[in-house]
């Protein structure tokens, strides 16, 4: 049953909030993973495992969320997942050694797990069937625009403040939202307390998940299948996951209903919102780097760029839920956003080394746009055919299918980098021999200059080649980064297919759990 009047929004409001949490510090430690390991005397190797850890129990605790939300019950389960991430976020604050700090993130992960999925469902439970695509509009706010927010946060407060900081800002917004949840979410009945536990299928989970994760997410630094450990964890992955879903296929009780894939929109929404994963975490990772790397700016100038793309996002989300009312087919508007997604890619992979803030405006302003065309249709048709219990179920593996997007496009991204790189310097390098009159002329020039500040004919040369092998080595990224950018953009488009193979429907009303 529905709420009404200003409980709706309170509830609306909290678990949005509570959903911000979790996907805000998804991205919020990665500008201050060069405090954090000055401080804590750890290799960059070492310190990569905060980001690691808090995924890969972010990953396996997602498609459980269904199974857990109905053995305890929804509100149950979300409010201890808030009070548990909380006090996890004061533990990492607290952390005196990297190990406790990685710890301390693996328990904020599996909590964080939990928030996403159940707020999804708690929404949908709040909203009428008829507003359906309201709700998933507001509930995307967070999922669109924490990843993206994330940064310029993280930013802010390692500029200003320091980094335990970046976990404490947690703890007063965990507070409220605790107890906005025990005094206004509805309690849902324990509907799966009496059957068996499924202990097999939670163990398989666990390692087809988190192998899978911890490969894509140190299988670059690692050289891929050249490290004993990736190549274990890769076997592990097959393995597990075949045994993981012989096991849920054929038991009684299983953690995760693989029985909802039957529905076809479903189905082929688990595939889009990979698509989706994978274009939002991976412009997002693409994008800092570049600016950071090649064009000099600071975290905090970084963030302030993304900034604008995200209140783009903000401000259509709830025109996109009134469209979908309307009877706006969720087809037509997915299909506009990933075109502009296109678009957007389109238009970076035209940056150069000279591009300043202003040039990045109406690029990322489109991104905001597409993203918000996206994000709310997508779900919209991926879990249009749910009934019941499957609500939890489905939303659960729709945001693991959006977060494993993410990773593979972020591991793909930082594979294409290592190896595009490799290959454009070769070519590069193939112009600067001194038969080469451009490159004869430019060093000389080069060499004159130096010599006319004060440097001997030794020094400048070898000053000169310096500046030379600096200017390749940014040729090669900008190359490089560019193509980044068109490959996200490509998949995105060719994409667009997909959609039209879900249940083509003007006006989506979705049943909810009626507790």
């Amino acid at each position: 049953m529905a709420e009404k009047g200003l409980k709706k929004w309170v509830i609306t409001i909290t678990v949005i909030v509570a959903a911000l949490l979790e996907l805000i510090d998804t991205t919020i430690v990665n500008v201050s993973i060069p405090q954090i390991q000055g401080n804590l005397g750890a290799t960059l190797e070492d310190v990569a495992w905060i980001t690691t850890g808090y995924g890969v129990a972010n990953v396996i605790i997602l498609p459980m969320s269904g199974w857990l939300g109905s053995r305890f019950g929804r509100k149950n389960y979300f409010l201890t997942s808030i009070i548990i991430f909380t006090i996890a976020s004061f533990l990492c604050g607290n952390a005196t050694s990297l190990g406790e700090l990685v710890v301390f993130r693996i328990i904020q992960g599996l909590a964080g797990g939990g928030l996403i999925s159940n707020a999804q469902a708690i929404l949908l439970e709040t909203w009428p069937p008829e507003e359906v695509g309201i709700a998933t509009a507001l509930f995307g706010l967070g999922a669109v625009v924490g990843p993206t927010v994330g940064p310029t946060i993280g930013g802010f407060i390692t500029d200003h403040f320091s980094w335990p900081w970046i976990f404490y800002v947690n703890i007063p917004v965990g507070i409220i939202a605790a107890y906005c949840t025990y005094t206004f979410v509805r309690t849902t009945p324990r509907e799966g307390r009496n059957m068996p536990v499924d202990w097999w299928g939670i163990l398989l989970l666990a390692i087809a998940v988190g192998s899978l994760q911890t490969v894509l997410e140190k299988g670059e630094s690692e050289d891929w299948f050249a490290t004993g450990y990736i190549i274990v964890l890769s076997i592990s992955a097959v393995v597990g996951l075949l045994l993981f879903l012989w096991r849920e296929l054929s038991t009684d009780h299983p953690i995760v209903n693989f029985k909802i894939m039957r529905h076809r929109s479903f189905s082929v929404g688990m595939f889009t919102s990979f698509i989706l994963g994978l274009g939002l975490y991976g412009s997002v990772f693409i994008f800092p780097v570049f600016c950071q790397t090649l064009l000099g700016f600071s975290a905090q100038q970084t963030g302030e760029i993304l900034f604008p793309g995200g209140l783009v996002t903000i401000a259509m989300m709830p025109f996109v839920g009134v469209m979908l009312k309307k009877g706006i087919p969720a087809q037509f508007m997915a299909t506009i956003g990933m075109t502009l997604f296109f678009v957007f890619s389109h238009m970076l992979s035209k940056s150069t080394l000279s591009s300043g803030t202003t040039d990045f405006f109406w690029p990322l302003a489109i991104r905001g746009l597409g993203m918000s065309l996206l994000f709310v249709p997508l779900t919209t048709l991926a879990i249009q055919d749910l009934r019941g219990s499957e609500i939890g179920q489905g939303t659960g593996l729709n945001n693991m299918m959006r977060q494993l997007g993410g990773s593979f496009g972020i591991a793909g991204i930082t594979t294409f980098i290592h190896v595009r790189q490799g290959a454009h310097r070769s070519i590069l390098l193939e112009n600067i021999n001194e038969y080469n009159p451009a490159y004869t002329e430019r060093f000389q020039m080069m060499v004159q200059n130096f010599i006319a500040k004060g440097y001997s004919l030794l020094d400048a040369q070898h000053v000169a080649l310096k500046a030379i092998e600096g200017a390749v080595i940014k040729q090669t990224m900008l190359l490089t980064y560019t193509e980044a950018y068109w490959i996200v953009g490509v998949i995105l488009l060719l994409s667009i297919p997909m959609l039209y193979l879900q249940k083509f429907r003007k006006n989506v009303k979705m049943p909810v759990d009626a507790h």
